[in-house]
């Protein structure tokens, strides 16, 4: 005999979900007697009606054969009115009257149900009906129930956590339990526990995809009979958030349907023809091939009118163009659900393409707003973007209450289980997702990235950067995903700023069940891994490694401009858990404009000092560029525009020259300067190497005499290491970061930023004093030896996820930076 012990017909009217009192809607619509017949069209061979707290809907198909009463009751501890619900089968009405008031406390109504000898199961035990439930009242739970529900609408982690649980109790945990709580369980064997399996069903679309089987049993009393001996068997197809989130849509739309009379559209209209198909009860009939013409030329005809105006009109819009191009959208259209497959996984698939449409076109026009300066126009492109939000909430809620399940579960595991077997058994460790837009660029972050998932691989850390990119790579320890839009700042073409599909990640995210969010960027998808962090409930922190405010000036010659970055910059780096800056000139930067010092720590970076070595210098330059000769190279690595002060390098060099310098320049990189700066130093024995990579960059590096980095925006400058890697002195500004990862006048000098003539006297005073810059140069390379890259990511994955670091036979002295922040140490983790 199977039966689904556990559904909703219309007759359960108020939702305990927040996002569902919100749409003002009640929580289920499903008729009974379409109920009874499309659960017996299923296969069930008894039918009941698990309605809250009432039995109306069980009453109302009491008279059809193989149906009997059943009803889910809300109770509550009498300590602090926690909520438990209590499936009950087999009631009368006047048994029904006596329950309604038992079971204002728990204890009363389980001692009824004993007397009275009515079959009950305690529903989904893990589950916190009104966010109270604590490890204590499971443990209560375990003392006042035999019969424990794997309910088909919770997490599958919780369910499987109830089954291990069930299947693992012994006599001493009753016991011991019996004597903490003082009360002992009104039935024998308490130990032996009985699973039980329910769809929980609210929609009708998930009806009987979890129930229970009792083998040989023809009669009720068998069947109760069998669950009571432990001869049931659960048959279970696991929830998931897709189909949590389905089932919400689902109700919405009837609740709508019916309120707003949308049946006599139906056969006029693709898209509510679909959404018919998709949320409702399985369709069997067949429509007339004029019909199918009419919706097929009438969409046809729509989805060439150009989508503008209000969300929900670009949605129409996008949706219908949708449906007409995926044949397996159609496919629904035309044959309903028994033909179509995965319904949640379509009904995923097309909110999510429908979603990436709308918000490539907001996106676009918000972006288009803000670097226009058309504030008041953005404003209303934020609100339909808030809108969307609306439109998506159904997810959200579903992944952030699986999630929280999932956790909630996995405490309730190591609450009954010894430290050594739940290690054993789950295996958890920490799974880190680094979210950066700049994975694929040419500039020193991406190479610190880079090179970090190649150590984490070289380490076994569970490491993995997820990033956008419009071309498919395929790299170990990367997750890429195809954007849904992009956007190329005019002032700054190098920079294309890739909308992120943002319900994708998030299901990616929450199947791969990471721990710790990270971000390197403060761009669309640092924006997506916030959303993602919130919604799953996971710890985020961030690095800080660009001063986009101070690029933004530089680049508009506007600080209205670069007050609004910095207010951009301020709320989202407030929104982390943690901030790591590269410098302590960064962190004072940032605490000072408004962020907590508290979040503020140091981000350990590290080079790759093998690579980066000065037994790789080779006459590279002479090889390449024409640069052959005993004279010294003076070389710049980096972006070439303005931001950089490579104007400054120019007017430097030049001035170095009429000085009588005798050293020339090598330029590696290049930029939207490029062209003007060759035309500065036009004549003057210079270099543009263009972009270089690998071996390259590295021979380069070993080939030249000093590193000059005349940048006043970085907040560290990995070239700055890069170079005293490679045996070069280098000459830094005294703003921003890079000028912390020199030793001033044992690896380098410090200029004052902006200033020409301290620049070039600089390179005058290394270019002539041979000796002084080969012993600089050594003392560069010493002091980059305990900086190598496997040391410094040990210590990143330690603040990320709090492991415990191995200890380094060098540890970096820890003296230089007690000074932070006026001499106070604010939670600063030291490299």
């Amino acid at each position: 005999m199977k039966i689904d012990l556990h559904c909703h017909s219309k007759h359960s009217k108020r939702p305990a979900l927040w996002l569902m009192q919100k749409l003002g809607c009640p929580e289920s619509f499903t008729e009974p007697v379409a109920l009874y017949h499309l659960a017996q069209r299923l296969g069930m061979e008894q039918v009941t009606i698990t309605d809250h707290n009432v039995i109306d809907g069980a009453l109302e198909i009491a008279h059809l054969p193989n149906t009997f009463i059943g009803c889910e009751y809300t109770t509550y501890f009498p300590e602090d009115r926690c909520k438990a619900h209590v499936l009950v089968y087999q009631q009368t009405e006047a048994q029904h009257r006596e329950l309604t008031e038992a079971r204002e406390n728990i204890f009363d109504l389980v001692e009824y149900l004993h007397q009275h000898r009515l079959p009950h199961i305690c529903a989904h035990p893990l589950f916190w009906v009104n966010d109270r439930l604590t490890l204590e009242h499971v443990e209560k739970l375990v003392l006042l129930f035999k019969n424990w529900e794997w309910n088909g609408d919770i997490c599958p982690g919780m369910n499987s956590v109830v089954r291990r649980l069930v299947e693992g109790f012994t006599a001493e945990d009753i016991e011991r339990l019996a004597n903490t709580h003082g009360f002992a369980p009104l039935y024998g064997e308490a130990w032996k526990k009985n699973l039980t399996a329910g769809s929980d069903d609210h929609s009708s679309l998930h009806l009987a995809r979890s129930y229970t089987e009792v083998p040989n049993a023809t009669t009720l009393e068998e069947f109760w009979s069998g669950v009571e001996h432990g001869q049931a068997r659960v048959r279970v197809q696991d929830a998931s958030p897709q189909m949590f989130a389905r089932n919400v849509y689902a109700i919405a739309y009837q609740f709508y349907k019916g309120s707003l009379g949308l049946e006599r559209y139906v056969h006029r209209d693709i898209l509510l023809r679909f959404l018919d198909r998709a949320l409702q009860a399985r369709h069997e009939e067949s429509e007339p091939w004029l019909t199918w013409l009419h919706l097929f030329l009438s969409s046809k005809l729509r989805s060439k009118i150009p989508s503008e105006g209000s969300l929900l009109e670009l949605a129409r819009t996008e949706a219908e163009k949708l449906i007409l191009q995926q044949p397996q959208l159609m496919a629904l259209v035309r044959d309903g659900a028994n033909k179509s497959g995965d319904l949640d996984g379509h009904w995923f698939e097309f909110v999510n393409q429908v979603s990436n449409r709308v918000l490539a076109h907001f996106g676009n026009h918000l972006l288009e707003r803000l670097v226009k300066a058309r504030l008041f126009d953005m404003f209303h492109s934020i609100g339909s973007a808030g809108s969307l939000y609306v439109l998506l909430a159904p997810y959200f809620v579903s992944f952030s209450l699986f999630t929280k399940q999932r956790q909630f579960a996995q405490h309730v595991f190591e609450h009954f289980q010894s430290a050594e077997a739940h290690s054993a058994a789950s295996g958890e460790h920490a799974r880190v997702a680094h979210f950066t837009d700049t994975f694929h660029d040419v500039n020193g972050v991406a190479r610190t990235l880079q090179q970090e998932v190649e150590t984490a691989l070289e380490l076994g850390k569970d490491y993995t950067v997820i990033t956008c990119h419009t071309e498919r790579i395929y790299q170990r320890g990367v997750r890429q995903f195809m954007p849904v839009g992009s956007y190329r700042i005019p002032e700054y073409p190098e920079l294309n700023l890739l909308m992120p599909p943002f319900l994708q990640m998030l299901s990616a995210c929450y199947e791969e069940q990471y721990t710790h969010l990270h971000v390197s960027t403060p761009g669309p998808v640092g924006l997506a891994a916030l959303g993602i962090a919130r919604v799953l409930n996971l710890p985020i922190s961030g690095t800080y490694h660009t001063a986009f405010p101070q690029y933004i000036k530089a680049l508009t010659e506007d600080s209205y401009v670069e007050d609004l970055a910095w207010k951009y910059m301020l709320w989202f780096y407030n929104q982390l858990d943690a901030i790591y800056v590269p410098s302590r000139a960064t962190g004072a930067e940032l605490v000072e404009k408004g962020i907590a010092a508290d979040k503020i720590h140091i981000y350990p970076r590290g080079v790759d000092t093998q690579h980066f070595h000065p037994s790789k210098r080779n006459g590279f330059l002479g090889e390449r560029f024409g640069m052959s000769g005993p004279e010294p190279v003076l070389l710049y690595v980096g972006r070439i525009s303005k931001e950089k002060n490579v104007h400054r390098l120019a007017q430097a060099f030049a001035l170095y020259r009429q000085k009588g310098g005798q050293g020339r320049l090598a330029v590696a990189g290049d930029g939207p300067f490029r062209e003007e700066m060759e035309a500065m130093l036009a004549g003057k024995p210079v270099a543009f190497t263009g972009y270089l990579e690998g071996e390259d960059l590295a021979r380069l590096y070993a080939s030249c005499s000093v590193f000059v980095f005349p940048s006043s925006t970085d907040t560290f400058g990995n070239v700055v290491l890069e170079a005293q890697a490679s045996g070069l002195p280098v000459i830094v500004t005294d703003q921003g970061g890079p000028s912390e990862s020199i030793l001033p006048g044992r690896t380098g000098l410090v200029v004052e930023a902006g200033n020409v003539e301290a620049l070039a006297q600089a390179m005058l005073e290394l270019t002539e004093d041979e000796e002084r810059r080969e012993a600089m140069g050594r003392a560069a390379r010493a002091h980059l030896e305990s900086r190598g890259f496997e040391a410094a990511f040990e210590q990143l994955w330690t603040l990320y996820t709090g492991e415990e670091a191995k200890p380094e036979e060098h540890p970096p002295s820890l003296d230089a930076l007690f000074d932070i922040f006026g001499g106070k140490q604010p939670h600063m983790a030291l490299y």
